[in-house]
């Protein structure tokens, strides 16, 4: 690492929102492009910077910096150059030059401590005077903030971000707390947060980390689908994660639950020990469980009223020129009488054209009816299978932003105080909406408007925290239908046969008699490389009548030869090899490439995107891009270090390089992340992995992603162990009991077989 010295020219280029700055460096008379990321800087100042030179491919050679020290001026010729930069507010060249040949070297030592004395200048007032010295002592205190920062190995960019969260009071919070930093800003961990606490010395058994420590475990938790750990389970990963014998934490946990960071439910009804809840959790469930309460009105209705509902049934049947059957008729009789209803059943079993009925029912009454579904992929298909408009529920609420990328913290215009103006809201793909997005949605109907709520309970739980439609439909307490039989036009395809198959661990048949589910024998992994790009390039594409971005590889795992990382790496190679006109950035072990397909993988409530004209001029925008969203890499700016991607329904939005761990390439995605999305045609690796990955549940919701075509590559017993294999990760929630705490059992709910 070289360590470089001179003054700042002069500021050619600085993202406002994450510091990237270009500038040129004066040093020993040469001029130097530096890179690198810092929102202190200002033109005129002069600097000691620690970092490596590089080529840039377009720019040339640069020096790229990781550590800086700003130097307070310490002559008369850079004092002048560093007031006349413009970085002080009101001096220019000719005010810098009359101060420096009044007070000459002690220029600095007036402004600092008798800024008065600058009204002696001409042109400076008394109240010019004071507002040059503010500026000087924020410069300053910025300046010994970083460097002090920086002492404990912290980078340019976090320590900007800490400075602006905390400001000067950093100095007391990072000595007592530092762990407040994995509370308080965005991008920092318990992790980052821990390495800090032991540079500047904390103890490894203090009450602070440890504290920090559990909270960190249960928001771990509810990264993998938990809203809750058993206290013997919390224990033990919040042991392993601080390197400490789970007994020395169990005194943390009840002051916690007295400072209301935690809730503990004493053991139910056969159950051994307690549940502990980080507090949003807990009462995210408890609100949700409320709220439904509040909407479960059933209409007691007499029997000529009844008569009469079923002929307007039978009404919209002759209109739609359709058929139900009795299930059918049952759910579109339920919805009518009950402010809360839930429809499940699989692929072909009906539910698109029982959802239609109810909207031709609901329309009949001149009722207002809004459609939603959780991504914008199930939105957009619900649109196409209805004929009605659909919005993500995102939408749907009026997103606008968030305080961070967390669900619980986004900002809906609708809410309780401003609710949604709808007699009836249906919301397809249920199984996809986790327990924060349900709370919102929740939130924003009024007690009197009706609920139906629509998913195939078999199918994976939510991405994120929670299992809202298995709980709904588990705490017995709502009407509900599962619809099962399998209509004559779906019954002709083998992706719907088959998966009916799969979900009842009957075994498959494997003879590629069928026009859409194939099943390839390949036992090589080289081998499966090969085919599955020719299907994508060459064989798929006529047969479906799509084009290669459309197919979709779907695996169980992310590591290994068939996980993601290593087949997005593979059929970015052939999908989208490199050439002269595509340009290139690489972020850790990713290379992202224009017209790459990409993926992003958490939410982001403040991500803002728009849509423009075909002659460039914004026609829509708006803000939050959700994990499991797919779009197509349009543009690579290295200069001002930025990428565009384009979404579904032509929504641009630009990330920072700092913001590429958002996104990955998707042209292999994990099953769990295709849920809500249908492919023209699916390729599915499966050789080899873990139990508790290959699974029924897995290869049941993998195979009903595709709309025309399923291929499977692989092992026939692999296969045949998945469809065998009944076992599902646990997801530890309470939404079920909350419900079942509020709302009385009063009969049977559930009509079909779950």
């Amino acid at each position: 690492m070289e360590t470089i010295k001179g003054f700042i020219e002069h500021i050619i280029y600085r993202n406002q929102g994450n510091g990237y700055t270009v500038l040129n460096l004066i040093s020993d008379g040469a001029e130097i492009t530096c890179v690198g990321f810092f929102k202190t800087m200002d033109q005129g100042e002069t600097i000691e910077a620690q970092g490596e030179y590089i080529t840039h491919p377009v720019y040339g050679k640069q020096f790229k910096i990781d550590q800086y020290k700003i130097l307070p001026p310490d002559d008369v010729v850079s004092i002048e150059r560093y007031l006349g930069s413009g970085a002080i507010k009101g001096v220019g060249e000719a005010l810098a030059s009359r101060i420096v040949k009044m007070f000459g070297a002690d220029t600095y030592r007036i402004i600092e401590e008798e800024p008065e004395r600058l009204a002696e200048v001409k042109g400076i007032s008394v109240r010019k005077a004071r507002e040059i010295a503010v500026i000087v002592y924020e410069k300053r205190d910025a300046r010994e903030a970083m460097t002090f920062l920086q002492t404990y190995g912290i980078s340019n960019t976090l320590a900007i971000r800490i400075y602006e969260a905390y400001g000067m009071n950093l100095y007391g919070i990072l000595r007592e707390n530092p762990y407040r930093l994995a509370e308080d800003i965005h991008g920092i961990g318990f992790r980052i947060a821990d390495e800090i606490a032991a540079r500047i010395g904390i103890h490894t058994d203090s009450d602070y980390r440890i504290r920090s420590g559990i909270l960190y475990s249960l928001q771990q938790a509810g990264a993998d689908g938990h809203c809750y750990l058993p206290e013997s389970r919390l224990l033990e990963r919040a042991g392993e994660l601080l390197g400490l014998a789970p007994e020395l934490l169990e005194a943390q946990l009840q002051n916690l639950a007295m400072d209301k960071k935690l809730v503990i439910k004493m053991p139910g009804e056969g159950e051994t020990e307690r549940k502990v809840y980080a507090a949003n959790y807990y009462y995210a469930e408890l609100n949700c469980a409320k709220m439904l309460h509040d909407l479960n009105i059933r209409e007691e209705l007499l029997p000529a009223e009844e008569a009469a509902i079923m002929s307007k049934i039978d009404r919209v049947e002759a209109d739609l020129e359709i058929e139900l059957d009795e299930l059918q008729k049952r759910s579109v009789f339920e919805c009518i009488r009950n402010g809360i209803f839930i429809l499940s059943g699989g692929p072909g079993t009906g539910k698109t054209t029982t959802i239609n009925a109810i909207i031709r029912y609901f329309l009949s009454q001149e009722m207002d009816i809004f459609l939603a579904a959780p991504t914008g992929r199930a939105a957009k298909r619900m649109t196409e299978a209805t004929g009605y408009e659909s919005r993500t529920i995102h939408r749907l609420l009026e997103l606008n932003g968030a305080v961070s990328e967390e669900a619980r913290a986004a900002r809906f215009e609708r809410n309780e105080e401003n609710p949604l103006e709808a007699d009836v809201i249906i919301v397809d793909e249920m199984s996809m909406v986790d327990i924060f997005l349900f709370q919102a949605l929740l939130k924003a109907i009024p007690v009197g408007t009706r609920l139906i709520m629509v998913g195939d309970v078999n199918q994976l739980p939510s991405v994120g925290a929670g299992q809202v439609l298995q709980d709904l439909m588990q705490s017995g307490r709502f009407r509900a239908v599962v619809l099962e039989k399998i209509f004559r036009q779906a019954g002709e395809s083998d992706i719907v046969l088959n998966a009916h198959r799969i979900h009842a661990g009957e075994e498959l048949a494997l003879d590629n008699k069928s026009r859409d589910f194939f099943f390839l024998e390949r036992n090589d992994t080289d081998v499966i490389y090969k085919h599955m790009i020719q299907l994508i390039l060459d064989k798929l594409p006529p047969y479906v009548g799509t084009q290669p971005y459309e197919i979709q590889v779907l695996t169980p795992m992310r590591k290994g030869k068939l996980g993601v990382e290593v087949l997005n790496g593979i059929l970015q190679k052939y999908l989208n090899p490199p050439s002269t006109g595509k340009r290139e950035c690489q972020t850790g072990e990713t290379l992202f490439r224009e017209q790459d397909k990409v993926m992003q993988i958490k939410n982001n409530y403040q991500l803002e995107w728009e849509v423009v004209s075909k002659y460039g001029i914004p026609i829509d925008k708006g803000s939050g891009i959700f994990n499991g969203d797919i779009g197509t890499i349009k543009s690579i700016d290295d200069y001002s270090r930025e990428v565009v991607v384009e979404y579904d329904e032509h929504r641009l939005v630009t990330y920072q390089y700092a913001q590429l761990d958002e996104i990955e390439l998707a042209y292999a995605v994990t099953i769990h992340k295709s849920q809500g999305s249908e492919y023209p045609a699916v390729i599915m690796p499966l050789l080899s992995g873990p139990r508790m990955l290959f699974n029924r549940n897995l290869l049941y919701t993998g195979v009903t992603r595709a709309r025309n075509c399923v291929t499977i590559l692989g092992s026939r017993e692999t296969l045949r162990q998945m469809v065998a294999n009944n076992y599902q990760n646990r997801r530890y929630t309470g939404l079920s009991d909350r419900i079942r705490e509020l709302i009385p059992q009063t009969g049977s709910y559930q009509e079909g077989i779950i």
